[in-house]
């Protein structure tokens, strides 16, 4: 029930205010983001990699009001691509774009994000790694689908999210697994109408298991965006049903959530990535981050009321 008040709050100036002032804040923060720059995100990156997890890099930040912040916003990932390149990991830490930093909700933004997004996935090819163009809410959809379709016909690795609760999400999962596609499924993390998603979580865990059947019977490569144990032991017979080898297939969890859990299947020769924000422009992924999981929750009350 808390979930719907947490994301109205993740849109509020007067919250980020108080909750980005309270002393323990940072503390709990850097659970979920462990660095605000990239000299601090590197040492994660190899930490990480040398335990046998891949990575998929997100800098965080989606309220971007004029064409200079997004074009910031792409000079950040650039960087990024830079320090990844000295690293010379390849596919092993990919990015994660959220197209509203790249100026998709300014006037003319589809094109916009368009021409700031593509030299990041230029960049990010020219090291042997790709982009993940993340989902958001549901009216940016149609805009962060033309331009994935439009980026694959140069860079055909380029990756979508698609999100379960969604209901046009099946019909999307048809689409996009096709050979060569890389699809990322998550249940959702925005708040949306009952007239486009489903309300209740067993409506939502039944729906991501029909879609996660299409991805895993089709062509492409499906990343299973999930912490829940039971769907992942799904995922893992769906994926055994549909004759996929370990590497046809991945998980993916959020840094700081379940790290065992990471581990362990890393150890049973899975494919483990783990989704890896950083940067100064944290509130809104952080708060999103509260609103998933009641524990997450939880955690941060308790450690409010410990420390703070």
């Amino acid at each position: 029930m808390l979930g719907p008040v947490i994301l109205a709050a993740s849109r509020s100036e007067q919250m980020r205010r108080l909750i980005s002032a309270a002393p323990v804040t940072k503390q709990v923060v850097d659970r979920f983001i462990p660095g605000e720059t990239v000299d601090e995100i590197v040492p994660i990156v190899q930490d990480l990699t040398a335990k046998g997890l891949e990575l998929t890099m997100d800098v965080v930040g989606e309220d971007i009001t004029t064409p200079e912040q997004a074009a910031a916003a792409r000079d950040a990932y650039l960087l990024l691509v830079d320090r990844l390149a000295e690293l010379e990991l390849g596919t092993r830490a990919e990015m994660s774009i959220k197209l509203s930093m790249f100026g998709q909700a300014l006037d003319g933004g589809h094109e916009l994000a368009l021409a700031n997004v593509r030299p990041v996935v230029e960049a990010a090819a020219a090291i042997g790694t790709t982009v993940t163009l993340d989902a958001e809410d549901h009216t940016t959809l149609d805009s962060m689908f033309a331009i994935h379709e439009e980026l694959r016909k140069d860079f055909p690795q380029t990756g979508c999210v698609i999100q379960a609760y969604l209901f046009r999400t099946e019909s999307d999962a048809r689409r996009l697994a096709g050979a060569g596609s890389r699809v990322r499924l998550v249940k959702g993390a925005y708040k949306e109408p009952a007239e486009v998603a489903y309300q209740q979580k067993h409506e939502i865990d039944k729906a991501y298991v029909r879609i996660l059947r299409i991805l895993m019977e089709g062509s492409g490569y499906p990343m299973i965006g999930s912490h829940d144990p039971r769907l992942i032991s799904i995922a893992q017979e769906l994926a055994r049903r549909a004759g996929r080898k370990l590497d046809e297939y991945e998980f993916q969890m959020l840094y700081g959530i379940r790290s065992d859990e990471h581990l362990r299947l890393a150890a049973e020769g899975h494919r483990m990535r783990v989704y890896t924000a950083y940067g100064t422009d944290w509130y809104g992924y952080f708060m999103r981050r509260l609103a998933e999981k009641p524990a997450n929750l939880r955690f941060f009350a308790r450690s409010m009321i410990t420390k703070g």
